[in-house]
């Protein structure tokens, strides 16, 4: 039986959001650290090779990402819903797909780069320097997949602050021996290759431990609601159409990295350094994004349309503040980012020519940041689906068009452009989705 749906306050959004923005701004505050600490030899090369490096494996990574969002969606409906077993049981499952993905990625991980490298046309001397931090980083990937699960599932039960704790341990784990290992021992891209793994695998241990209640109930290993086939059809449908989408996402930045790598090794870096200002808004979004799939989803289980909309329009208002401050910041204090991560000149003054699209882009990305948390709360997956096909669309047509007339400008439009069509296009199908929870 379904549970009495909670109120939706600003209180509530809050307390669910404001961990997960703090945590979420920490990741690429640690990209930044990783790119800082390198951008210190005074080097292009090895600054595009730890963000191509990155970007390849976190790809990789991403590709798996549907085993957060799915799991978020899922678990939050069996909250609503009150039913404890299965939210024990999801868990289970969560670490099963993550651990069999990490060892996948690693097994197949030869015939991975390889193929990323054939479609990147980056120099020799950062593709080399790039393979030897994937090599080493690549051993993270059960954790780093599993967790994805863990942070999912608390996040369902709006257990932000354990999310927070786990990344505060991994983002200050990996930042003291990035300085250690690059600065003080002179390990290079390598040594920041070690300092990600020993955090990934710490972040994970703890994660774990946050979890201990549900292993001290019998529940977590109830074998025949684990492998129930209809509540296994039903989390791989909606696993398998996120997956989709994430390929297509991950498409589309790859893509973008992989076409700015072709402008040479100046302007790679540059892109680099900028794609920081975009980790930033996208993870800051994220914050209310999850509280909208917390809230959502536990409305969805509860069948409470009141409370869904409520929770929908409240973290999207607390999204558009966080939008504006933003984008503020970086009219402000952009300049000055850019030459605290890259000292080389030349590469200082190439993100500084592209700044204006990092202004823009809070406001571009808004609509579908909120929309993707209120659709993965719904589990309404093949929406999302779908409509990023259609942005997909947009985005080659956009590189189509302008990349031939404006370069590495053409290329920030088009990543722009396909923002804009995402949220544009899941925000025509919400009112289906809540004509959906209306008639459950």
């Amino acid at each position: 039986m379904a549970e009495t749906a909670r109120p939706v306050t600003h209180g509530r959004v809050l307390k669910i959001a404001l961990p997960i923005v703090i945590s979420n701004v920490t990741v690429p505050i640690l990209g930044a650290v990783d790119t800082g600490v390198v951008g210190q030899l005074g080097l292009a090369a090895p600054i595009g090779a730890v963000g191509l490096g990155a970007v390849v494996l976190t790809g990789l990574y991403w590709v798996f990402g549907f085993l957060r969002m799915g799991t978020t969606g899922l678990t939050s409906q069996a909250v609503g819903a009150g039913q404890a077993g299965e939210v024990a049981a999801l868990l289970t499952r969560a670490l099963m797909i993550g651990f069999a993905g990490g060892v996948a990625v690693i097994a197949l991980q030869w015939p991975l780069f390889a193929a990323a490298f054939l479609v990147a046309p980056a120099s020799d001397e950062v593709e080399g320097l790039a393979r030897g931090y994937m090599a080493i980083r690549v051993w993270s990937a059960p954790a780093m997949i599993a967790l994805y699960g863990v942070t999912g599932w608390l996040i369902a039960q709006e257990r932000t602050r354990a999310v927070l704790a786990i990344q505060v341990l991994m983002n200050g784990v990996n930042v003291a021996l990035d300085l250690w290992f690059v600065l003080g021992l002179g390990w290079g891209v390598e040594g920041v290759a070690r300092a990600t793994v020993i955090a990934e695998w710490g972040g994970l241990a703890l994660g774990l431990w946050f979890c201990r209640a549900a292993f001290g109930v019998p529940a977590w290993r109830d074998w025949p609601r684990v492998f129930d086939r209809a509540r296994l059809r039903n989390m791989a449908s909606v696993n398998g159409d996120i997956l989709l989408r994430s390929l297509m996402l991950q498409a589309i930045f790859m893509s973008f990295l992989f076409l700015g790598a072709g402008f040479g090794d100046v302007t790679l870096a540059a892109n680099q350094v900028l794609l920081q200002f975009l980790n930033i808004t996208a993870h800051a979004l994220d914050g209310f994004a999850f509280a909208a799939e917390a809230i959502v989803g536990q409305a969805c289980g509860a069948r409470a349309l009141a409370v869904l909309r409520r929770g929908a329009l409240l973290s999207s208002l607390w999204g558009l503040v966080i939008c504006a401050a933003l984008a503020l910041g970086f009219a402000l204090c952009g300049g000055a980012i850019i030459d605290f991560m890259a000292r080389a000149p030349e590469v200082q003054a190439e993100a500084r020519a592209y700044l204006a699209y990092m202004v823009a882009a809070p406001l571009a990305g808004l609509a579908a940041w909120m929309l993707d948390g209120i659709f993965i709360g719904a589990t309404r997956s093949r929406d999302m689906r779908n409509m990023m096909a259609v942005s997909l669309v947009i985005y080659v047509l956009s590189l189509v068009a302008l990349v031939p007339l404006m370069g590495n400008h053409g290329l920030w439009l088009a990543l722009l452009f396909s923002f804009v069509a995402r949220g544009v296009t899941l925000g025509m199908r919400y009112p289906v989705l809540e004509r959906a929870v209306a008639r459950a």
